[in-house]
Order: C-alpha cells, then structure tokens, then sequence
C-alpha cells in the first residue's frame, strides 16, 4: 500500500492571514504616527496617551467596518454568480455540460475524456463543479465577511496596543525614540512571521514593511513639528 501524501498548502490561510497583517501592520503605524505626530507637537503624556486610545478605538472599528462592508460585497458577487449558474443548469443542462467538457478540453484532456469527466462531475455535483472550475469559486477561499471584520479590527488592535505601551512606559524625554524603535521592531517580526507563514522571502518582507512603516511615521511627526506648540 501506498502511504497517503498530505501536502501542506497555505492557501486555506489566505483569507485571515491578510486580514490579521493588514490590522496589524495598520495598527502598529498608524497608532505610532500619532502619537509621534502628537508628541513632536509638544504635547503633554496624558493627552499622547489619549490621542493614541482614541485612534486604536476608531482604527478597530474603521478596519472593522471596511472590511465587513468589502468582503461582503464579494460575497454578495460570488452569491449571485452561483445564482445565475443553478438558473443556467436548471434551464440548459445540455449546454453547461458543453461548456464544463470545453473547460477540461483546454486544460489537455482529451474531448472523450473531457465529456467523460464533465458528466461524472456533474451528476455528482453539478453547482459545485462549475462554481470550481467555471467561476473560479471554492469553500476554500469564498469571502467570510464577519470573519474578515472581526480578525481585522482584533489585529488592529493588537498592533495598536503595542506602541501605547512603548509610550506608557517610554520617560517624557525619550518618548519618541522609544515609540519610534520598538514600532520599527515590531514591523519588522510582523513582515518577517507574515511572510513565513504565507512562504514569502522573510528578509525582503520585514524590509519593506519597515521602510514604509519608519516613512509613515517620519512624516506625521515632521508635521506635528511643524504645527506643535512651542515647548
């Protein structure tokens, strides 16, 4: 007997994975750039501490709410592709089968093969055979709104938390180096795990996650300079 070959693939974690690296990715800049932005403006430790809270709440709740609404849009599309098509099986079972045979002709099988495997399949499960191989649609990666949203507000969250916590501990003087370095840290184990988890090159990842992040962060507190108060 053979022995059964399980191959691990990553595309089962497409879905979450984005999500969960973009809120946290998002979470970590854009929670940094304020509070660098906040704190190069001469701002006392309260209101930093406020500022930062405040854009993690409305960055949860914003990643959360564009995400849901994005991927159910998605949803909404696949649905009504899958809708067309039972219609389309229901009132031309002849020519969807015409159409499945054509798809495998194209990918190298032989017509007798083709129509052979089209009418295997489709008396098995004709919806699913068409959403897979005519629409390009599977269980596998099929839009999950509420899980998109959820992941992407929780991550934001996670990587908003982080920089809050450089700046709660960080002394007054030090504050903006403290923020600044550890956000570029922890940009960069976020590339770099990302990119491992998804088989991505891990250095080329966590660089350039990095760079755009210390842009980002560079340029709001190069405008909270040049509008702050006074010291």
């Amino acid at each position: 007997m053979y022995a059964r070959h399980r191959e691990r693939h990553r595309t089962g974690s497409i879905g979450w994975l984005r999500a969960a690296v973009l809120g946290a990715n998002d979470g970590i800049v854009s929670t940094a750039s304020l509070v660098l932005g906040v704190a190069a403006a001469n701002a006392s430790h309260g209101d930093i501490m406020v500022a930062g809270v405040a854009g993690l709440v409305a960055g949860a709740m914003s990643m959360a709410a564009g995400e849901y609404v994005s991927v159910r849009s998605q949803a909404d599309s696949e649905q009504a592709a899958l809708t067309l098509e039972k219609r389309e099986l229901e009132t031309d079972s002849e020519g969807e089968h015409k159409e499945l045979t054509a798809i495998y002709e194209q990918r190298g099988l032989e017509p007798a093969l083709a129509r052979q495997v089209a009418e295997q399949l489709m008396v098995h499960d004709a919806l699913g055979a068409h959403a897979r191989d005519e629409l390009g649609l599977s269980e596998v990666l099929s839009a999950r709104p509420l899980q998109a949203a959820w992941t992407s507000a929780a991550s934001f969250a996670a990587g908003a938390a982080m920089p809050l916590l450089a700046a709660c501990v960080a002394p007054g003087g030090m504050l903006i180096g403290v923020v600044s370095a550890t956000s570029l840290v922890f940009l960069a184990v976020l590339g770099g795990t990302a990119a491992k988890v998804g088989g991505a090159p891990v250095a080329t990842a966590a660089l350039r996650v990095t760079f755009w992040g210390a842009l980002a962060m560079a340029i709001t507190a190069g405008v909270g300079m040049l509008f702050g108060a006074p010291a």
